[in-house]
């Protein structure tokens, strides 16, 4: 009833304004509307564009903490990784051939994709008399890494190892190929030494020398140099 009453003064009230006034009156109505949609409009694009926005730093946000994330997980087990290397390397250095394949043996066993635990593995079956199983293991590393140098250098010594002379000038030249590795120079001095080639030995003798001057106190007490070793242009370079 109340609402009732209320429409009906209304009626009576704007009934006794003119024609003229009542069309102004009807403009400023339209134009208040069109006002009001046009406000609502310009905060509904706003807060759609707040809205996209705020989802795409999440997004970006999201992306860079879970690369971030992963990239710090990945460089920690590289690095777990790289000191159970190292601890084969040594014992490797220590003649400890077992215990340097079983500790490459663990390597691979987390990650059969580390070539560096292949190569350790596979020169330390080469000293332990497994020279077939070793040279498995050493081609595994180039496989996964064909410019591993020390896996190079590895196949080289291997050859040596087992008097495959002419196989180890190859690998090592392979190796010397991607870095100037001191004992490359020195694997294929003494296997000129052992052919008797002062040249040859004295060559690359002396490329090793030039890196490592301390690589003459190796050689003079090298067997491998028995052959040459009362040769002038030998003994000048030792001396």
């Amino acid at each position: 009833m109340a609402f009732k009453n209320r429409k009906g003064i209304g009626s009576k009230l704007f009934g006794k304004f003119s024609l003229r006034a009542k069309t102004v009156i009807f403009c400023i109505l339209c134009l208040f509307a069109v006002i009001l949609v046009l406000k609502n409009s310009y905060w509904d694009e706003k807060n759609k564009v707040t809205v996209q926005n705020s989802n795409k730093n999440v997004t970006q946000n999201t992306v860079i903490k879970n690369s971030s994330t992963g990239e710090n997980g990945d460089k920690s087990d590289e690095e777990r990784l790289e000191k159970e290397y190292k601890a084969a390397q040594k014992f490797f250095s220590d003649k400890e051939y077992d215990k340097t394949i079983d500790k490459a043996n663990d390597i691979i066993n987390q990650n059969d994709k580390f070539y560096k635990a292949y190569n350790i593995k596979g020169i330390a079956l080469c000293y332990s008399n497994n020279y077939d199983e070793g040279m498995k293991n050493i081609d595994k590393a180039l496989e996964l890494n064909p410019n591993f140098g020390y896996a190079r250098f590895n196949k080289a010594l291997a050859y040596e190892l087992y008097g495959k002379y002419d196989d180890a000038l190859d690998w090592y030249d392979k190796d010397l190929e991607i870095e100037k590795y001191v004992w490359s120079y020195y694997g294929k001095a003494s296997i000129y030494g052992r052919r008797g080639d002062i040249s040859n030995t004295v060559k690359f003798l002396k490329m090793a020398i030039d890196i490592s001057p301390d690589i003459k106190d190796i050689a003079r007490d090298e067997k491998d140099f028995e052959p040459v070793k009362n040769s002038s242009e030998f003994q000048n370079l030792i001396k």
